[in-house]
């Protein structure tokens, strides 16, 4: 029987749009027609879980149809568990998972047992960043005088020693992808040179880049719902659509594209 293929949203930095980004992959990969099961690995948080119990109960409200992953939750009293037993909670989520074709995984913003397994059993490292030096701490060291790249940072570290050992076990590489994430409208001298030194640590480490999420509201809009644009249709319609919503669905069918994923096949967006 053939594995599902394992995607795992991670970054050890807060704040950077991990749970928008597994929320939206889900969907996109849903209405693609395929099975996903999701795993929340940020215990206590749990966003990505709250996100589908939202829409589990907006679709119920109102009538109305959306496909919907296959869930493997973890209680949020396993938070003050011992170690190997949260770990053995995850293997057997796993397990669980296996007759998905992905499994969407999201991890908490720090580094965490959990977190270094999760990474370790990865098909696909997805991990997005916002257009700033506080976000590229987290992957690389900069000189504080010349701003040159110094070394990889100990998230790049944890990624790269995570692919190492998939290599020796299984001959298997792990794909790894850095998303320039919530970028502004305009040009400014900051991004010009935040790009030159991730183009820079991509080089030395060996990550891809790809197009992220902008910072548009209707990402966060549609969140109280358990909605995304992939949803959005002349049927499930929450708030007003318009164009800027077209937009929208484009840069996600963008992101699915440079993830080498499965499209978006759902229903169209019917602008007002």
């Amino acid at each position: 029987m053939a594995q599902p293929k394992v995607i795992v949203i991670g970054n050890e930095k807060g704040g950077a749009g991990k749970s928008t980004l597994a929320i939206h992959l889900a969907a996109g990969l849903l209405h693609g027609g395929a099975t996903v099961s999701i795993l929340d690995l940020d215990i206590r948080q749990q966003s990505l879980g709250h996100f589908f119990s939202n829409r589990r109960a907006w679709l119920a409200a109102n009538g109305q149809t959306a496909p919907m992953p296959r869930e493997h939750p973890f209680d949020v009293r396993l938070a003050v568990e011992p170690e190997d037993v949260v770990l053995a909670r995850f293997e057997a989520a796993l397990e669980e998972a296996s007759t998905s074709d992905f499994t969407l995984i999201d991890t908490p913003g720090s580094d965490t047992a959990l977190s270094r397994a999760a990474h370790g059993r990865a098909d696909l490292i997805v991990t997005p960043m916002n257009d700033s030096f506080v976000d590229f701490d987290t992957l690389g060291v900069v000189d504080p005088v010349t701003l040159e790249l110094k070394r990889p940072s100990l998230y790049s570290e944890t990624v790269w020693n995570s692919r190492k050992q998939r290599a020796m076990e299984s001959g298997q590489s792990i794909d790894w992808v850095v998303l320039r994430n919530r970028l502004a409208p305009t040009e400014a001298r900051n991004r010009r040179r935040v790009d030159e030194r991730v183009q820079a640590l991509s080089r030395r480490v060996g990550f891809r880049i790809g197009p992220g999420l902008r910072d548009r509201v209707i990402y966060r809009e549609l969140f109280p719902f358990g909605l995304t644009v992939a949803d959005l249709s002349p049927s499930i319609k929450p708030v007003a659509m318009g164009l800027q919503h077209v937009a929208a669905r484009q840069e996600l069918r963008a992101l699915m594209a440079a993830l080498n994923l499965p499209q978006d096949a759902g229903a169209k967006v019917a602008a007002d």
